[in-house]
């Protein structure tokens, strides 16, 4: 089947993501205060091969060529984020007029290419001083992150005008305030359960802040989310990954539209009656004008009974399938199709694809980069939204991460996600073959 970006209408929205921490590097420089992944990332055995984000795509020097190959490739959006402690070093207080100048910068050179910014105003960066202060896990943090938005609304919106406010909560919160295997890398559920609930306060506080602001902006979030299926059809097995799909798809979303968050099939969520305020439940809701979703792949679940909280555990893709990524996630494209029409069931008014890409163990030669198996990755993807779309979701735009390899978090440099091969020591980008597709497709050449 030959797809056409014709094929989507006019009004659809193509581009690419990247965030701060993965791709600005200059961690220290003119002012910018530390994040947690700036002090995580230099624990011993935390990062791949102690991996280190210090320089990492260097975007914050080479901004101006990157977008200038963006306008090369025929790409007119650019999904990115802010880093919180580059604008306000301690997260709060003092404001770095240096670190504003680069987002300003960064903004009006997108604009005068022809490139739409769409900002996302948290991508897991915490500011280093608010992590000192319990982070997430302390109710103050609600109304730190509240005034953060006011500003970068005030300030940056004049000229942005589609605004994303939480990149991913689910797993951030999970990750770095449970498992302890991202930043901050807290453990359990003391730290985990105060954490959901200031995330999702804040998701509702900041949606509701910038529309208060400006009449003149398009407000959203984002979601990952994965489609979660049985390992076999005995109740056990169905049980588990109702409860992993709570976990992963539901609780976030639901508070938001107003649904409560999802204690029917997750017991222990009821821990956060403790962190309730009196108005909560209606703090915790919040109209977006969009949701961003960003499907990956696809996990099956078994139940399990040395699992706590959860008594399941996932079933190895590796163990089930031939096809996977570097991250070792399943090649399943029909999961964008059902997550589309999933989250197409809450009635917001349109969704974005707000991520979606792969991960290939890409190397150089001849000067080039061959990854086929990203292209069909991509365009397997692509096809599933059209399907979707033809069936009447309101999905209306797609962003493919990432614009260029960059810094994956725990798994350091040793995934690559872009569309842009980056050789870490020189700074050299060289465009990939999908990438290349991409341009084509985006051009209409293809």
């Amino acid at each position: 089947m030959i797809i056409n970006k014709s094929d989507f209408g006019e009004q659809f929205v193509w581009g690419v993501a990247a965030s701060a921490f993965q791709t600005e590097g200059s961690c220290i420089t003119d002012g910018k205060g530390l994040s947690i992944w700036d002090e995580f990332s230099k624990r011993r055995g935390k990062i791949f091969k102690g991996h280190s984000a210090d320089i990492s795509c260097d975007f914050y020097n080479q901004y101006a060529r990157d977008i200038a190959l963006m306008k090369s490739m025929h790409i007119n959006n650019f999904r990115f984020s802010f880093s919180w402690s580059r604008i306000f070093p301690k997260g709060a207080g003092e404001l770095n007029s240096d670190g504003v100048a680069f987002y300003d910068r960064v903004i009006d050179l997108c604009l005068e290419f022809g490139i739409t910014p769409w900002v996302t105003l948290y991508h897991w960066d915490l500011p280093l001083a608010l992590q000192q202060k319990n982070g997430w896990a302390n109710r103050e943090i609600v109304d730190h992150f509240s005034d953060y938005v006011s500003f970068c609304i005030s300030h940056f919106g004049d000229r942005v005008k589609h605004w994303m406010i939480l990149n991913e909560p689910m797993v951030y919160t999970g990750a770095g305030y449970f498992l302890g295997i991202h930043a901050p890398g807290k453990r359990g559920m003391d730290n985990f359960i105060p954490a959901i609930h200031h995330s999702a306060l804040s998701q509702a506080a900041g949606i509701n802040i910038a529309k208060q602001l400006r009449s003149d902006i398009e407000v959203g979030t984002t979601f990952s989310c994965s489609a979660i299926h049985p390992h076999t059809i005995r109740e056990k097995d169905i049980k588990a990954a109702n409860k992993v799909d709570a976990l992963v798809n539901r609780l976030f979303v639901e508070p938001l539209c107003g649904l409560g968050y999802p204690v029917e099939s997750l017991p222990f969520l009821k821990r956060i009656e403790k962190f309730m305020h009196q108005g909560d439940e209606i703090a915790l809701q919040a109209v977006p004008d969009f949701i961003g979703i960003q499907n990956y792949t696809r996990e099956v679940v078994k139940h399990s009974y040395f699992t706590p909280y959860m008594n399941s555990s996932l079933v190895s893709a590796k163990k089930r399938v031939k096809e996977v990524t570097d991250m070792e996630w399943e090649v399943y494209p029909q999961a964008m199709h059902e997550m589309l029409h999933r989250f197409s069931k809450y009635n917001y008014k349109k969704i974005y694809v707000t991520e979606n890409g792969a991960a290939f163990p890409d190397s150089v030669a001849d000067g080039k980069v061959h990854d086929p198996k990203r292209k069909n990755y991509l365009q397997s993807n692509i096809a599933e939204i059209l399907k979707a779309k033809s069936e009447g979701v309101n999905v209306e735009g797609y962003f493919v991460w990432s614009f260029t390899d960059n810094f994956e978090w725990a798994e350091g440099y040793r995934p690559r996600f872009g569309l842009v091969h980056v050789n870490y020591e020189t700074q050299k980008r060289i465009i990939k073959e999908s990438g290349h597709w991409y341009s084509d497709f985006l051009s209409g050449n293809c």
